[in-house]
């Protein structure tokens, strides 16, 4: 993920997390789209780009990947282990 942020064409990140969760530490080019609203954002995503769901740990951002593959996004991803294990493994200066 972190070569794909840094490629000409990044994937469209989704931070699932609350706004208070994302306004303490986010990823660069996130957008903030609680999972309880995301469904209420379907219309305004871009179905033909790459998205990546983004969590803490990676419960809620399988729960909008899968919310997403339904509504027929189709190149839907998510950050397996979340932000903690973005911080383990590619930034260990990430602020939690």
């Amino acid at each position: 993920l972190a070569e794909r942020l840094a490629s000409e064409q990044p994937p469209l990140l989704i931070d699932v997390r609350t706004p208070e969760e994302f306004a303490l530490a986010h990823l660069p080019g996130a957008r903030n789209i609680p999972l309880e609203r995301l469904e209420a954002h379907l219309e305004a995503l871009p179905k033909g780009e790459e998205i990546v769901a983004v969590c803490l740990r990676g419960r809620r951002s399988a729960h909008a990947a899968a919310q997403l593959l339904k509504a027929g996004f189709q190149n839907v991803k998510r950050l397996h282990g979340g932000l903690k294990a973005w911080q383990q493994h590619i930034d260990p200066n990430f602020p939690l």
